[in-house]
């Protein structure tokens, strides 16, 4: 029995270490549908609606916390053009 491939994570995530705002890009070949972040913990992140990324394009995000290494996560939610969807946690 074969088993298909694994799904690689079709995102990168660029941090700059000076400054607070972070790029959460879509390096994939498809263009994913309603991907949204939602931040756990004690970092604070502006609300956005959910967006569609086309391959090598992203969405940038500030967000801002005392120790985000620490206290907080974030997760990235979205759909591949299937309908299937995927979770991925991010770390500081």
């Amino acid at each position: 029995m074969t088993r298909p491939c694994a799904y690689p994570v079709p995102f990168r995530f660029d941090r700059d270490g000076r400054s607070r705002r972070y790029n959460l890009v879509n390096v994939g070949d498809e263009t994913l549908d309603a991907v949204t972040l939602t931040l756990h913990g004690a970092g604070l992140m502006s609300a956005s609606a959910p967006a569609r990324i086309a391959p090598g394009h992203g969405v940038e995000v500030t967000i801002r916390a005392t120790d985000l290494a620490r206290s907080t996560i974030l997760a990235v939610r979205w759909f591949r053009p299937d309908g299937v969807e995927y979770l991925w946690t991010v770390t500081f």
